[in-house]
């Protein structure tokens, strides 16, 4: 399921990667709506498990065996931003670089795959007009901020799944696609701000105290992702898990997380004028979906 998150701190401007759904997402106002909150990661996944049953139940509608994405528990699941403070995560599971790892080897041996690659040529032809209806799908464009057009085809199990959650496939497709290409125009403007810059040289001089000589917590993550091919080594896994026990408890010394939504915010909120609707289409069906797959999977633990 494509995931578009607004907040810095949930989406990495410089890399991705897992990890728990325990900390706080960010909360924007709305002239037209009031307030509204990103969702959190168990709730994300929910909607995602429930997207992943509906489909199933489709193709299985339509004559075909249909695997479920297996389902990580939620620590697992983390999705890992810019800012990671949580030190309990971080001794636990470092960056998720083993997460990653399991997840990568999973993709390549999903069921879903070898079972089509099984079928004839005209039940797999047949196979991928009940998925997705193919290149006869219809389109859908948006244009994103800071320039540039997206476009997806979308019919099928996929569609009538998303349309079961969402109601309109199209309209969320569009909101999706401005709410995550926001980040584009507001993340520089977060980097750049005096008070958070202030803060991540905080977090700079706390990480050399470490040990550790590295300008911002991207800089860090990317050393770990440079060894991430490496971590079945313990030692390499245990030297990615002691930086980012170091990376979690500077980032909470310097107060990075709190100090960076609130400048998040305030930079999001210079948008709403031109991107507002989009933001709050976004937030209402988000909130739909999620309470609509409540009724069809229950939380991940």
């Amino acid at each position: 399921m494509r995931k578009a998150v607004i907040s810095l701190f949930l989406v990495s401007a410089v890399v991705t990667g897992c990890g728990s759904a325990q900390h706080t997402p960010t909360t924007m106002g709305s002239p037209s709506t009031g307030e509204f909150r990103q969702l959190t990661d168990a709730e994300q996944l929910r909607i995602s498990d429930a997207q992943q049953v509906l489909m199933g139940a489709c193709m299985r509608r339509q004559g075909f065996e249909f695997w479920e994405v297996e389902r990580r528990s939620l620590a697992e699941s983390r999705t890992l931003g810019y800012v990671l403070d949580d030190v309990a995560w971080a001794r636990t599971y470092g960056y998720g670089s083993r997460i990653d790892a399991r997840d990568s080897a999973a993709r390549a041996a999903n069921p879903n795959l070898a079972y089509r690659k099984g079928l004839s040529e005209q039940r797999r032809d047949a196979y991928d007009e009940a998925l997705d209806e193919g290149v006869d799908a219809p389109e859908t464009s948006v244009e994103i901020p800071g320039g540039g057009t997206l476009s997806r085809q979308m019919g099928g199990c996929v569609a009538e799944a998303e349309k079961q959650l969402y109601g309109d496939p199209q309209e969320w497709f569009r909101a999706e696609k401005i709410a995550g290409h926001l980040r584009s125009l507001y993340v520089p403007r977060v980097l750049a701000d005096r008070r958070f810059a202030a803060a991540q040289t905080a977090w700079s001089r706390c990480m050399k105290r470490a040990g550790y000589a590295f300008s911002d917590p991207g800089d860090s993550r990317q050393a770990a992702v440079a060894r991430s091919g490496r971590v079945a080594d313990p030692k390499v896994f245990a030297a990615e898990r002691k930086l980012a026990v170091a990376d979690a408890t500077c980032a909470r010394d310097a107060d990075l997380r709190s100090i960076g939504e609130e400048r998040e915010s305030h930079y999001i909120a210079q948008l709403r004028d031109r991107y507002g609707e989009a933001l709050d289409t976004y937030a209402r069906l988000q909130g739909q979906a999620l309470d609509r797959a409540k009724k069809i999977v229950g939380p991940r633990t």
